[in-house]
């Protein structure tokens, strides 16, 4: 193994951690909590790529299946995992490798945005269709329950991992990666 690969495998498990401290930042809401997680996420993506992106949300899924607590609230193991939120934790990994292709490419803010926006609606289609699955709600309510009180926390966590990823970029380069 050479040193990048070394920095790499580190810097995807310190985002794996990342996103399990920021899936305890959160605000209780009935069904899925709103937490900082998918900040975490996008800003794997912009900053290691789609491959050591999907792979540090992997092992955060992973370390949450065994019975670690990375979940939100504390949360872990497949009961969790294959629960109602089940589909957004799943849907993490799918967004990373999206935001991911994002990776060291000269892109205007507003087409960054568009790209994570993109990230994000396929974790939300991901994990909606996975609740709608399991609770037999329609459409309509399960969007009420799961995406819409997500949107305007979802565009700041956006915009906020844009700025520091760019803010980021300079170092983590300096260092070879």
């Amino acid at each position: 193994m050479n040193r990048s690969h070394l920095q790499h495998l580190a810097l995807a498990a310190l985002f794996a951690a990342l996103t399990a401290v920021c899936s305890q930042i959160q605000i209780p809401l009935p069904y899925i909590p709103i937490n900082l997680a998918l900040f975490a996420v996008h800003l794997s993506g912009l900053l290691l790529g789609s491959k050591w992106a999907g792979l540090a949300q992997l092992v955060y899924l992973l370390l949450g299946l065994i019975g670690l607590p990375v979940f939100s609230g504390f949360g872990s193991g497949p009961a969790i995992l294959f629960g109602r939120t089940g589909g957004y934790i799943i849907g993490y990994v799918l967004c990373a490798l999206i935001d991911g292709h994002a990776y060291k490419k000269d892109l205007s803010y507003p087409m960054l945005f568009l790209h994570l926006i993109l990230g994000t609606l396929v974790c939300y289609t991901f994990g909606t269709i996975w609740f709608m699955f399991l609770t037999k709600m329609s459409l309509a309510l399960s969007l009420s329950y799961c995406v819409l009180p997500f949107l305007p926390g979802d565009a700041i966590k956006i915009a906020l991992a844009i700025v520091l990823a760019r803010r980021l970029q300079k170092p983590l380069t300096a260092m070879g990666l």
